[in-house]
């Protein structure tokens, strides 16, 4: 029930209690009067009876003094004694015309008539006293008539007072009751009125209202503060207290929804942050490696539910191999065929092992595990595959993310692209196109940069001229010519793979530069290039080239000279090679040992 409800009602409970205990003050006030209306009739009756009794002995008395002793003034007191009893017994007429019982209006009349027979006699003796008889008024004063008439008089005024007394004693009685009770219903009609303003404080204002107040007023502050940890008690109850328990349970779960999309906001916008900033990082990549480890690195704080894998196309467009791989996925294979992917098929992101009934990646078969492909596209053209899968059940739902996984794969895929566009810019900067081998200009910086950051490091450079390389162009034709090139830049970049770089100088002529070589190692290296380019015998369109040998000059730096002289000593030894018969190899130091010699000599 509603507070203001159980207010109303108990305030109209209250005025009717209060309206009670005042008629009831009302009938006990009016029980009051008639009880002190009965006192009153009671006195004026015991008055009149007794005024009665002592008027017909003072008449009496003044009478017989009269005839006794014939003076004058008892004469005048007897007739004042008369007319004073004479409005006595007028009264006591009007006395008996009022609300008396029969018995009391019978006695009063009959001392009417008794007090008018004893004022006969005594009248008629005082008029014989008058008249000279003396004797005879006396005896009609002090006879026994006179006696019987005062006595039976006085009998009737004391009947007369006992059956007042008796009467207005019971009317005093019965008002006195009637005032008690209805006194005791006023007082119980207070104390009634006094309980219900005590229960409503209690009931109502400290437990229904203030206790809920105090209570709420603490939960109001925690909210106040956002603290929208703070539990609010379910109350059922249907009046205002429950009305703003109710507002303030809404209050919190707006508190609450309203954290929740504030967090979630933020943990937007930091997935956001953190895309852009890998964007920034793969944009800043200089090779293939750097941009795996790039996303290596931010892929688990993007997304710290999903692991994953980087795979980039081979040339072919046949093979994706792994290039980045984080938080250890299942199925993160180092290689495999790119048509074992629908999501390469298809040019479009693949769920597989979600149990939607969608047909699984080859690769991921048989795994269990849910997974997505996206593939890496730029300008229409695969790139790669960014492969994704739950980890340890803590994935997020993939269509909540599904826009920053594609906007990532599509950013992935444009930096692929661009690393690979560029490499192939670079490749064919600093390339030959004919041997696939580094070109005259990319062997300038090469040396120039040694010579900046590493001059004291050793480095020894071989010079290799094919021998009578006119003779494949003249006898077989250019494209024999351009066979045997390419054959001598495989073997010499297969050779020097993992020691040094391989350079086409110009021509007929190569470069090879070998960091942290002495000229021992060179001439050790040269003369195995040698002994291998020498050893194959070539054809070409079905014709026999036969065997290809090559004349090598080989320098050090800084040991025999500094960087800038490199080249032109290595070159020096390279003629001398060739002046010797070809097919030789020199060290550039053993050209200096002659002039020495001479110099001594």
């Amino acid at each position: 029930m509603r507070i203001s409800t159980i207010t109303n009602w108990a305030y109209g409970i209250t005025v009717i209690l209060t309206a009670l205990s005042a008629a009831a003050f009302i009938m006990s006030s009016r029980s009051a009067e008639d009880e002190r209306r009965a006192v009153e009739e009671h006195l004026v009756l015991d008055t009149l009876t007794e005024q009665l009794e002592v008027g017909a002995e003072l008449s009496s008395d003044e009478a017989r003094l009269y005839v006794m002793r014939g003076e004058q003034r008892h004469l005048d007191a007897f007739k004042a004694d008369v007319e004073t009893e004479r409005r006595r017994e007028t009264a006591a007429e009007q006395i008996a015309a009022r609300d008396i019982s029969a018995v009391e209006r019978n006695i009063i009349e009959g001392m009417n008539k008794q007090a008018e027979a004893l004022d006969a006699v005594e009248a008629a003796a005082i008029d014989a006293f008058q008249k000279g008889d003396r004797q005879a008024a006396q005896q009609t004063l002090f006879g026994s008539e006179h006696e019987r008439l005062q006595t039976a008089l006085m009998e009737s005024a004391g009947h007369l007072r006992d059956v007042t007394a008796t009467r207005t004693g019971a009317a005093l009685d019965d008002a006195r009751r009637r005032s008690d009770q209805w006194n005791l219903v006023a007082k119980i009609m207070l104390a009634m009125t006094g309980l219900l303003f005590l229960a409503v404080l209690y009931f109502i204002l400290r437990r229904r209202v203030a206790m809920p107040l105090v209570r709420m007023t603490g939960i109001v502050s925690r909210l106040a503060k956002q603290d929208y940890a703070v539990e609010v008690p379910d109350d059922h109850r249907r009046d205002e207290i429950g009305e703003m328990n109710e507002a303030i349970q809404i209050f919190r779960e707006n508190g609450l929804e309203r954290e929740r999309l504030d967090a979630e906001r933020r943990a937007d916008q930091h997935t956001k942050d953190l895309i852009l900033q890998m964007m920034h990082r793969l944009q800043a990549c200089e090779n293939q490696y750097e941009l795996a480890d790039v996303v290596a690195r931010f892929a688990p704080q993007i997304f710290p539910g999903i692991a994953g894998s980087l795979y980039i196309l081979d040339e072919d467009k046949s093979v994706l191999a792994q290039t980045g791989t984080w938080l250890e996925p299942v199925n993160a294979q180092a290689a495999f065929p790119a048509s074992a992917c629908w999501g390469l098929r298809r040019g479009r992101p693949h769920m597989s092992g979600t149990g939607d009934g969608d047909v699984p990646c080859q690769h991921v078969e048989g795994s269990g595990v849910a997974s997505s492909c996206f593939p890496l596209t730029a300008q229409g053209d695969m790139i790669g595959l960014l492969y994704l899968e739950e980890r340890h059940g803590q994935i997020p739902a993939l269509d909540n993310v599904r826009l920053y996984l594609e906007l990532i794969a599509e950013n992935v895929g444009l930096a692929v692209a661009n690393l690979q566009f560029r490499e192939k810019l670079t490749d064919l900067a600093i390339r030959d196109p004919l041997t696939a081998l580094f070109n005259r200009r990319f062997l300038d910086e090469t040396l120039h940069r040694h010579g900046r950051d590493k001059g004291q490091e050793p480095l020894a450079c071989l010079m290799i001229d094919i021998d009578h390389f006119k003779r494949f162009n003249d006898q077989f034709g250019h494209d024999a010519g351009d066979m045997v090139m390419q054959y001598v830049g495989q073997v010499l970049r297969s050779a020097v793979a993992d020691i040094g770089n391989a350079f086409r100088f110009g021509g007929e002529e190569f470069t090879i530069l070998l960091p942290d070589c002495s000229e021992e190692d060179g001439f050790e290296l040269a003369e195995k290039l040698r002994a291998q380019i020498g050893g194959a015998a070539l054809s070409h369109s079905g014709q026999i080239i036969g065997a290809v040998s090559v004349s090598i000059g080989v320098a050090a730096s800084p040991a025999e000279g500094v960087v800038d002289t490199l080249v032109s000593r290595a070159d020096a030894a390279l003629l001398d090679a060739k002046a010797k018969g070809r097919n030789k190899t020199v060290l550039a130091s053993s050209l200096r040992r002659p002039t020495q010699e001479t110099l001594r000599a």
